[in-house]
């Protein structure tokens, strides 16, 4: 099955403003506690459901990173995220399963906020890579992500359970050896980086 990051359907990179609303807080995953605002928001944007157990499965595995924005006592926004060893690579490959913001809060860097969170993190236990995948349509996502430092790896037809294909989209925290070269990402991963981000 698919864990879709899809982040809004609303273009992130069309409004500026780095300050959030007074009352917008960032918040790690707590306890059981929190679960239930985190799948009633996300549910409410993806393009497939899942159920309890499927986000069990990554909070439970990688609590520390799951992120949520709270607004008062209302969950506002959340990543969904995990980090493991790549099995053909070895290396330390993060990924962002979900990311959802409230629409009526879309626009305001909230999504940026949340990636960059779990992008913090994933370099803190020496992540080498993340990646995720998104509906080519989503505009919105890609040009979050765009922003971020993410590039298009491949395209993934059919992806979906609607049919629709995806993008597989990449950061890399560590340049591959002979990238510098031209041998794009082949080698193995190396090199530090920390790309310029726009807040």
């Amino acid at each position: 099955m698919a864990y879709p990051a899809e982040a809004a359907n609303a273009p992130e990179t069309s409004a500026p403003s780095t300050s959030f609303p007074s009352d917008i807080r960032f918040e790690q995953y707590r306890d059981e506690r929190d679960m239930p605002g985190i799948v009633s928001l996300i549910d409410k944007d993806l393009s497939e459901p899942y159920s309890v157990f499927t986000y069990r499965y990554f909070i439970n595995n990688w609590p520390d990173l799951c992120f949520m924005t709270m607004q008062g006592d209302r969950c506002v926004g959340a990543i969904i995220c995990k980090l493991d060893v790549h099995r053909c690579r070895k290396t330390h490959r993060g990924y962002i399963a979900m990311l959802a913001v409230e629409k009526e809060l879309r626009g305001q860097r909230i999504g940026s906020k949340l990636v960059q969170l779990c992008l913090d993190r994933m370099r803190q236990l020496n992540a080498d890579e993340c990646v995720l995948e998104t509906e080519v349509t989503n505009l919105g996502a890609l040009g979050l992500y765009r922003s971020m430092g993410f590039v298009k790896e491949k395209r993934l037809h059919k992806y979906y359970l609607n049919g629709n294909d995806a993008f597989r989209l990449k950061y890399l925290f560590k340049l591959p050896e002979g990238f510098h070269a031209g041998m794009g990402c082949l080698g193995q991963l190396v090199e530090s980086w920390t790309p310029e981000t726009k807040e």
